[in-house]
């Protein structure tokens, strides 16, 4: 047994518990974070090689929430060993022949939500894209400038070593048997031992109704829903055209409407533009000729037509984990004041990371965060009656 109390004890060694952790070990190193596998995983949803960081969502709340977690994120770039932040830009493209009615499209609708935030973003027809972006057969772009990628290995990297210095413990193959609040402490029995914290996180990502449902006096169950990209390829391209599809000339894309998104070549890194095949839930994704990846770029991105396909390996292949409402879970578990909930993040949540560490972390060592988050609380999901 642990019988020492400790300030915090998180459940779950994804990106998500690792920042609430990176945050907290500026006020104390009383901290401990059980995994049920292992930190950095493959087959987790923090595993990738690149992540978009983008601000071109449809919903204010999030563009702003996103712009946010940018700040964040170059504030930690500043610590990390390498590079983590890639700024290349976001590109949104439409083309007429795919979705006749541009001024509906996913690129002209974000783009108005970033003018009306007033982000930094740039409108470009046929013309200018061309000139710019000559890689791209579309009709108009619209580019989410302060935006790009993460390198994720680096993220964790970075996360893993500082975590260590400040004295955290991370307990690997760790699975939570039972939970109890007591008055002013929480019990959590693992396989590994009981640990006992003056507050308990749970960022345990698709496996968070199997957390709560150890915890006594505890009846909810969220309405997760598991998902994943259908498709999800590299596209290498011959020596001869590399140099276009790096990072230094091709900016993250995405052409929503049907469900493509993708990343540029990051040199010595990855090994092709990573284009996927996914339809997110806040999108209603059109029934049009792209079907698939290659069907994609066929129309949209036909200099990479004799580009090597392989399939992506990493995180791609994994399940997100959806709230039936799309919106994240985020807040204090009803019934347990010192308990901590953030759950729901779906294929974007990986650069809300930072922020939702941030607040995660402000509700277990700080009586509560400085954000509005009602939207996201927990209790939507009480049964009333």
């Amino acid at each position: 047994m642990n019988a020492e109390i400790q300030d915090l004890v998180i459940i779950g060694g994804g990106v998500m518990g690792l920042f609430t952790a990176y945050y907290a070990s500026h006020f104390t190193s009383s901290i401990t974070i059980l995994e049920k596998s292992s930190v950095g995983d493959q087959k987790t949803a923090s595993f990738s090689y690149t992540r978009s960081i983008r601000n071109d969502y449809l919903d204010p709340l999030y563009a702003r929430l996103a712009y946010e977690a940018r700040t964040l994120w170059l504030e930690f770039q500043r610590v990390a060993s390498e590079p983590c932040l890639i700024d290349c830009g976001c590109l949104n493209i439409a083309k007429r022949t795919v979705t006749p009615v541009l001024e509906e499209t996913y690129a002209v609708q974000s783009f108005r939500t970033l003018k009306d935030l007033h982000l930094r973003a740039e409108a470009l027809n046929e013309e200018a894209l061309r000139q710019c972006f000559p890689q791209f057969s579309a009709d108009l772009g619209r580019l989410d400038v302060e935006a790009g990628f993460v390198y994720v290995p680096a993220v964790t990297q970075t996360l893993l070593t500082t975590l260590r210095s400040r004295g955290v413990r991370i307990v690997e193959l760790a699975r939570v048997e039972h939970i109890e609040q007591k008055d002013d402490w929480v019990a959590i029995s693992t396989n590994e031992g009981i640990y006992s914290a003056r507050h308990l996180v749970v960022t345990a990502g698709h496996g968070t109704n199997d957390v709560l449902k150890q915890t006594t006096d505890c009846d909810i169950q969220f309405p997760i829903i598991p998902d994943r990209p259908s498709q999800c390829k590299y596209f290498i391209p011959p020596v001869e055209k590399r140099a276009q599809f790096t990072a230094g000339a091709l900016p993250v894309f995405a052409y929503l409407d049907v469900g493509i998104y993708g990343h540029p070549i990051y040199e010595g890194k990855t090994p092709g533009v990573k284009i996927g095949f996914y339809n997110p839930p806040d999108v209603k994704t059109l029934n049009t000729s792209i079907r698939d990846v290659h069907s994609f770029v066929a129309e949209c991105m036909p200099a990479l037509q004799d580009a090597e396909t392989i399939d992506v390996q990493d995180v791609d292949q994994c399940f997100y984990d959806l709230v039936a409402d799309d919106h994240f879970i985020l807040g204090n578990l009803p019934g347990h004041s010192r308990i901590h909930v953030g759950v729901g993040w779906r294929g974007t949540g990986y650069k809300y990371a930072p922020w939702v560490g941030r607040v995660l972390m402000q509700l277990a060592l700080q009586q509560g965060t400085t954000y509005t988050i009602d939207q996201f609380t927990p209790q939507r999901f009480v049964r009333q009656g």
